[in-house]
């Protein structure tokens, strides 16, 4: 058993995707990580420089978060964590009501600390911070299709409104011109900031130069919030360099298949092109399942015949108009857990046939497919895109362990569901 003083890093993640993301940053700058899904019952039992607890609690009531973070937060102290982050989405997808603001306060005040920054920026995947505001890509968010969120509309791309809403206290900014100057001018900002009360700093970062800058200035801070992308300048602080063994993971084998739940525009295109590529694909209808049909079974023989030829999706992926249309028809809570569940109980069976190479897209679906197949650790490989690494885990379904990736809707190239499988081999 690894001793509790090698736990560099802790981290808290508020959907399973995002915990990917986030490991996968740490790998690629060097730290050996574990990623476990909801709070473990037992001490770690694998040598690790980070762990990071994934939660789903990105859209549960604020007060329900807060218990599962802070459950976190107990464990990860009892395994001698040095750092906490506190993993968020990099479209800071959350509502006036939280949960990153509350969730940000909670942490604050269980572990005394009097000052965090909070930042979403993560340029290799298009989202940057200038002046306080989130763009993605050249537009802002409010323009980039988050606006149409199902669960979490992004109305208003001012992270410093959008927090200041959902906090007690005082929110301040550390504009990039500061951050362009290096560690020194960041910590003296800080101390200006501490200095007129305010107990959370949005961070503006455009490049992974401005994050590599802003890493030695969080090396003394307790608690670090932000999306995946400062997690490539912190694992420096403990003398940590890039290596490929960080990423090292078992040979793959097995059958390959792809199941996806999100409806984001960068899924929608990974869908289409797997179509247009003349690979089988299964739409799941989710009226279908409302009126009571086996979707399920229909998908399992569907895929039976077609899976040894090589990668099969099935996917209730829609545009936007469509999703409203069933949600009108379903309820929006009602239809999206419906889906979901049917969607992870295709993939555990998927898993019982043979399946070793599982992609599964969208932060909701892949949290109902790691509880239905029984995952609890996995161990962090290689990127396949930014944000999104291959992964090796353990299940009642694959004893021997297989290969997943958790994508998270709005990440990955249009090709990403075939290439996810050549990267692997």
């Amino acid at each position: 058993m690894s001793s509790p003083a090698r736990l560099k890093i802790g981290c808290i993640a508020d959907d399973f995707t995002g915990a990917t993301d986030l490991a996968n940053n740490l790998v690629r700058a060097g730290m050996r990580v574990v990623q476990t899904i909801g709070v473990p019952q037992a001490p770690l039992d694998t040598e690790a420089d980070a762990v990071v607890v994934a939660l789903k609690s990105r859209t549960i009531p604020a007060n329900e978060a807060i218990a599962q973070s802070l459950d976190a937060l107990r464990w990860l102290q009892a395994q001698g964590a040095q750092q906490l982050y506190f993993k968020y989405c990099s479209t800071f997808d959350s509502t006036p009501a939280g949960n990153i603001g509350p969730v940000t306060e909670a942490l604050m005040d269980a572990l005394g600390c009097d000052f965090t920054i909070a930042t979403p920026a993560f340029p290799d995947n298009k989202r940057t911070v200038f002046k306080g505001y989130l763009f993605a890509g050249d537009v802002l968010l409010n323009e980039s299709g988050m606006q149409n969120h199902p669960l979490t509309p992004m109305t208003d791309p001012n992270l410093v409104r959008v927090l200041q809403a959902q906090c007690q206290r005082k929110v301040g900014l550390i504009d990039h011109n500061v951050v362009a100057q290096g560690e020194a001018a960041i910590r003296a900002r800080i101390a200006t900031l501490k200095a007129e009360g305010v107990g959370i700093a949005i961070v503006d970062a455009v490049s992974n130069a401005d994050l590599l800058r802003m890493g030695p200035a969080l090396s003394d801070m307790s608690l670090v919030t932000a999306g995946s992308g400062v997690a490539i300048a912190l694992p420096a602080n403990f003398g940590l360099q890039p290596t490929d063994q960080a990423a090292a993971l078992p040979a793959a084998g097995g059958l390959q298949a792809v199941v996806s739940g999100s409806c984001s525009v960068a899924t929608n295109q990974q869908v289409l092109h797997f179509i247009q590529s003349g690979r089988p694909a299964l739409a799941i209808d989710p009226l279908r399942i409302a009126a009571g049909q086996d979707v399920r079974a229909e998908a399992l023989a569907w895929a039976q015949d077609k899976i040894a030829q090589g990668p099969v999706l099935i996917y209730s992926t829609a545009e936007p108009s469509t999703v409203k249309s069933i949600q009108g028809q379903l309820g929006v809570e009602q239809a999206g857990a419906m889906v979901e569940q049917t969607i992870a109980g295709i993939a555990r069976s998927l898993v019982e046939l043979g399946v070793r190479q599982l992609v599964v897209a969208g932060g909701e679906t892949s949290g109902a497919c790691v509880q239905a197949l029984e995952i609890e650790q996995m161990r962090i490989g290689g990127q396949i895109d930014p944000g999104v690494p291959w992964c090796h885990a353990a299940s009642p379904a694959a004893r021997q362990g297989l290969h997943i990736t958790l994508k998270s809707g709005n990440f990955g190239t249009p090709d990403f569901f075939t290439k996810a499988f050549t990267a692997l081999a």
